[in-house]
């Protein structure tokens, strides 16, 4: 009886994904930030009106070459290529509602929150900040966003 109960319940969302009528998720693209270098997207959007965001690391979006050597400039590096995919997506930073910030070393926090703190503002959303061992290319800083897609 429960199989007959789950299989009545999700067979809408079976329907709907089998289709092709309502995309259940959309791949964010955009040159203006960098191209992904494994298999990933750079964002992926969902009906729901949320966004996910690959984590983000300080490189060039034209050259893919890492930009910056101090935590300050990787995090501005970081910032404006999450804006990028933000803008690509239809939505900013006052839409973020969820950050992890991935940090090389944790002594770097205070001068990586100066920077996070004029792109995010005054309504800046929930955050997890952990230090992580290495971050790919030897970034000094990684930084993944949730957020809504008004």
């Amino acid at each position: 009886m429960r199989s007959i109960i789950l299989l009545l319940l999700l067979s809408p969302l079976i329907i709907a994904q089998t289709t092709g009528t309502v995309p259940m998720k959309t791949i964010i693209k955009t040159e203006q930030a960098p191209l992904p270098i494994g298999p990933y997207n750079q964002a992926v959007a969902t009906q729901g009106q949320l966004l996910f965001t690959a984590g983000q690391i300080a490189l060039d979006p034209k050259s893919g070459q890492m930009v910056g050597t101090t935590i300050q400039e990787q995090t501005v590096q970081v910032c404006e290529n999450l804006k990028a995919i933000l803008h690509a997506s239809h939505t900013d930073f006052k839409h973020v509602v969820k950050t992890t910030v991935f940090l090389k070393n944790f002594n770097d926090f205070a001068a990586m929150n100066e920077v996070y703190a004029r792109y995010f503002g005054e309504a800046s959303p929930a955050r997890s900040t952990v230090e992580v061992a290495r971050l790919p290319k030897d970034a000094l800083v990684e930084i993944e966003v949730v957020a809504l897609i008004p």
